[in-house]
């Protein structure tokens, strides 16, 4: 896996450089250099928009006590589309831009969650479960108050053990 992933960050920028140079040679450079600039700034403005939007989303959750999975992992896809759109290239371009598309973003979260034990928040998986506090944290006892003499009474008898 780790051997992959560096052939990717090796191979990935070879074959941007490559193709900006092939682009450069047919339609110029400075068209070129245009190009990269209109899809950063113009992909640039589109993850600030989405990504306030998935911001609100992200708030709603956690006010109404959900967990904000979805959300956050369309957040982090957000944040990847701006990586890749910021990055100079074509290819990077356009897989920033197919990031950008919500249902697509969304359906990606999905499968990403779906790979993952999600436990509900009653405990594993099932209704809810107790642990030793109710709801509002109150511990059922029972307890009784000594006086100093039995107090007194038994210090002196854990010394003895």
């Amino acid at each position: 896996m780790a051997g992959r992933l560096l052939l990717l960050f090796i191979i990935a920028p070879i074959v941007e450089l490559f193709l900006l140079i092939k682009i450069g040679g047919v339609i110029g450079i400075i068209p070129t250099v245009a190009l990269v600039l209109l899809t950063a700034a113009i992909g640039s403005q589109l993850v600030r928009r989405q990504g306030l939007e998935v911001m609100n989303r992200i708030r709603s959750a956690q006010a109404r006590g959900e967990a904000p999975a979805l959300p956050m992992l369309d957040g982090a896809a957000l944040l990847l589309a701006g990586f890749m759109l910021l990055t100079p290239g074509f290819i990077s371009d356009a897989l920033g831009f197919v990031l950008l598309v919500p249902k697509l973003r969304q359906q990606l979260a999905r499968s990403l969650l779906s790979r993952f034990v999600i436990l509900s928040p009653g405990g594993m998986g099932g209704g809810p479960q107790r642990g030793p506090f109710d709801n509002d944290g109150t511990i059922e006892g029972e307890y009784q108050r000594k006086g100093e003499h039995e107090r007194r009474e038994d210090n002196r008898l854990n010394r003895r053990d």
